[in-house]
């Protein structure tokens, strides 16, 4: 049997279970700030992922965002559906695909990006700059586990 202050234990110290906690309450905030432009905050990061002067390949979207390709295709789907995304074949490597933001993409990314950033400003402004810069040096070091 596990004794319940080991539960107490894990539940105010375990990094994982926070980090997880504190994910899942930042997509909620910003699903409800993208909400009008009728985004996820998933679609939104992805679009902005999009946002190079060349188009990227899937490998390096995926990377970028954590994903594996299987994931990365799924949520490009809606995003093509709705004439956002284009995917095509790279033509240096048929086997391979690039990710062209379209320009209804583009125009959907610049109404955005006010929302995001003023919901973004308001969050900075509550962990104050200093720590928000330290929790972005955090996160950054957790992700190369």
């Amino acid at each position: 049997m596990v004794p319940f202050e080991t539960t107490l234990l894990l539940r105010d110290t375990c990094l994982c279970l926070h980090v997880q906690r504190s994910a899942r309450a930042l997509a909620r905030h910003f699903d409800d700030v993208l909400r009008p432009l009728g985004l996820t905050n998933g679609q939104f990061s992805l679009l902005m992922a999009l946002n190079q002067p060349k188009p990227p390949g899937m490998g390096m979207v995926a990377a970028l965002l954590a994903m594996d390709r299987t994931t990365l295709t799924a949520a490009l789907k809606p995003l093509e559906r709705r004439n956002l995304v284009q995917v095509t074949k790279d033509p240096k490597d048929r086997r391979g695909r690039l990710l062209n933001l379209m320009p209804e993409g583009l125009m959907l990314l610049s109404e955005a990006i006010p929302l995001w950033r003023q919901a973004h400003d308001a969050i900075e402004e509550q962990l104050g700059s200093l720590n928000a810069e330290r929790l972005r040096v955090g996160l950054r070091t957790l992700a190369t586990l």
